[in-house]
């Protein structure tokens, strides 16, 4: 005899006309969720930047105290020690940590010792530059590497995607002082259509300063000139140092796009988009682009880091008027104090830029909330 089992179905007894049903699930605001993420990521930027300031703090003590690495030999053993001992640097290093910790708090970076100038002010003064140019290569990544690959992915494996990939790997392995060189080369020497340094022509220059309180972001102020001459001047001297510097990141965009692109179409909701009689082209346009751009805001923080990098060489190249630029002339004169208030600089930069984008990445897409 076969015996049977069913499921018994628990119910209340008959007259009493109500059922028991399972008690329903608190809702969970994803505002709530969003907020803890924010203040999360915001908390571990000081964490970050406490590390990366030790860091560089030891990095740059790991040589000696800095007026002896500026301005060994060329003094007496004597007047080298009264400088040593009037700057504080013969004093133990904890005590010097402890002082340069509670400098930055309070914006004070320490003065240099090629030029003798606050380092805040030489922050202060470079430090647009700087954010312009990396503005200028994020807007030419953005223009050329979202684009191309786009039409990547719409034609894939097929000769426009290998040409494409070709050019995305020249561009993020070619050396930016390198890429600088050949652009001026070949548009400013050879066809003469752009300037061949700086960021703005001496004329322009003179106008902008003579503004009350200049902003050191040129785009800026040459509106605030009014003069459509002197802002022109100032996109012409931007367009090589942007391209130079906006094409190493550029070929990255192009590999996510593609990459990204080609994942999106792969699934079913464009599957079924295309049984509906959707063209490719429209798919790529309209369904298949906008996920892609998620991974681009992920690694853009990764990307800021790897500009302000190359900015170095850029403005080297170009003559660039930047933090880039001055760090290079304060590392060829042994100018420890200036180096070390400009990485940390740039160090904070970087960390809060991520912080920013790891905020509108969450924005975009929850899945990243945790």
């Amino acid at each position: 005899m076969t015996t049977t089992t069913d499921q018994v179905t628990t119910a209340d007894p008959p007259g009493t006309g109500t059922s028991r049903s399972t008690p329903p699930r608190k809702k969970t605001s994803g505002g709530g969720g969003l907020g803890r993420y924010v203040l999360v990521r915001f908390l571990l930027i000081i964490p970050t930047v406490f590390i990366l300031v030790t860091t560089v703090f030891v990095v740059m003590r790991s040589t000696g105290d800095p007026i002896t690495a500026a301005l060994g030999g060329r003094l007496r053993a004597d007047q080298l020690a009264e400088r040593i001992h009037e700057a504080g640097y013969d004093r133990p290093l904890v005590v010097q940590y402890l002082e340069y910790l509670g400098g930055i708090v309070r914006g004070d970076f320490g003065t240099t010792i090629s030029d003798n100038r606050p380092v805040s002010e030489v922050l202060t003064t470079y430090g647009a530059a700087t954010l312009e140019l990396a503005v200028y290569a994020l807007i030419i990544a953005f223009l050329v590497g979202v684009p191309l690959g786009l039409v990547a992915a719409h034609h894939r494996d097929r000769i426009p995607d290998a040409v494409l990939r070709i050019f995305a790997i020249l561009c993020y392995a070619t050396p930016v002082f390198f890429a600088g060189l050949l652009l001026k080369l070949v548009f400013s020497v050879g066809l003469g259509w752009f300037p061949v340094a700086g960021r703005a022509s001496t004329g322009a220059e003179l106008q902008m300063m003579a503004l009350p309180d200049p902003s050191g972001f040129y785009v800026v102020d040459a509106i605030r000139t009014g003069d459509p001459a002197v802002l022109g001047d100032v996109l012409l001297h931007a367009v090589l140092p942007g391209v130079a510097l906006g094409l190493l990141t550029a070929g990255v965009f192009l590999r996510l796009v593609r990459t990204n692109v080609i994942g999106t179409l792969a699934t079913d909701y464009v599957d079924a988009a295309r049984s509906r009689g959707v063209s490719e082209g429209r798919l790529v346009r309209t369904h298949a682009w906008r996920p892609a751009l998620i991974p681009i805001i992920t690694v853009m923080g990764m990307q800021i880091a790897m500009l302000l990098a190359g900015a170095v060489l850029t403005e080297t190249t170009f003559e660039w008027k930047g933090l880039g630029f001055m760090l290079a002339q304060y590392l060829q004169a042994r100018d420890f104090v200036a180096v070390q208030g400009i990485v940390v600089l740039l160090a904070v930069i970087v960390a809060v830029t991520n912080f920013l984008v790891d905020v509108l990445a969450a924005l975009i897409d929850p899945r990243v909330r945790y």
